[in-house]
């Protein structure tokens, strides 16, 4: 912002009778940058972090002032010539090399020495427009991702403490089906009775496992230049995820649905099974990541290369 701010002031000073269209575009850009860094140093607020409007509202303002900033570079100013290479790199990254706009703007330099003329101003206004948009789609659907897991851990982390509060309010029924019985014996993940801190156990050490698993899993997990804290967001999702995969994967045996397990034999041997299922949970988890990752990989920046054969 403090960029395109010295470049607005730069202009008025080289310029002070600008035009009166050109005065107006200029105070649009003002309003731009102002609302820009109101955005950005605006206060806390939960709604605001989870959705990411405050950011979105920096970057929107941020690439309206750019592309006002093109408009009123004059026809007969040498930064005009080299405007078509800026816009270029960043149409670049975020436009296919399909588009129409960028595929003409590309091709009107290649054929004038890689000088912009007044003549394709409107067109690089519109190629550097396009990109931006682009920009904002890709960061949208960062955004909604971040947001289907937020969502996602919240309400898989409330099932997992109601099935713990249900049974320590001394509702034995989840409880009694982590318990076995093998030769005639109760046994149970606390000990030889039912107890109604059954679930929070085997919650917990598969929630444990599950943390466990996830520091081993950040070595493939990739940064992001993105705000959104995606990375973060997966390694919490493994918690109430391990978490309920050990306690429905005790239930699972205790029902004789896998094939070969029956009663098991003491407290300590059901307790490592709910670690086994917690770790488990890396299975389901990891195709989560791929998908966080794919979608990270689709914002594009200057430090990820041009990548016009990615996907969009």
């Amino acid at each position: 912002m403090a960029h395109l701010q010295a470049l607005l002031n730069r202009r008025m000073e080289i310029e002070p009778e600008l035009s009166a269209g050109d005065r107006k575009i200029a105070e649009k850009i003002g309003c731009h940058l102002a609302a820009a860094r109101n955005a950005a140093a605006g206060d806390w607020h939960p709604i605001s972090t989870l959705t990411g409007s405050h950011i979105d509202r920096a970057y929107a303002n941020i690439h309206k002032a750019e592309v006002k900033l093109l408009k009123l570079v004059p026809d007969d100013d040498d930064e005009l010539k080299w405007a078509g290479t800026v816009v270029m790199a960043q149409a670049r990254q975020h436009l296919g090399a399909e588009d129409p706009r960028l595929a003409a703007l590309n091709s009107r330099l290649m054929n004038n020495g890689q000088e912009m003329g007044p003549d394709l101003k409107e067109l690089a206004v519109a190629t550097l427009l396009a990109a931006h948009e682009a920009e904002e789609t890709e960061r949208a659907r960062v955004r909604s991702f971040r947001n289907i897991l937020v969502s996602t851990v919240l309400a898989t982390g409330i099932i997992a403490v109601l099935f713990i509060i249900w049974s320590l309010r001394g509702n034995m029924a989840i409880p009694s089906l982590l318990c076995f019985n093998p030769s005639n014996k109760q046994v149970c993940p606390t000990g030889g009775d039912i107890d109604k801190a059954d679930v929070l156990l085997v919650e917990g050490v598969g929630a444990g496992a599950a943390a466990l698993a996830g520091a081993l899993a950040i070595r493939k997990i990739q940064g992001t230049t993105t705000p959104y804290s995606i990375p973060v967001m997966l390694i919490l999702l493994r918690l109430p995820v391990g978490a309920l995969s050990a306690l429905f994967g005790i239930i699972l045996i205790h029902g004789r649905f896998i094939p070969g397990l029956t009663d098991l034999d003491t407290g300590p041997q059901i307790v490592a099974w709910a670690i086994v299922f917690g770790i488990g949970q890396e299975f389901l988890t990891r195709l989560i990541d791929d998908q966080g990752q794919k979608v990270m990989s689709n914002v594009r920046g200057s430090e990820r290369g041009f990548g016009d054969d990615e996907e969009k």
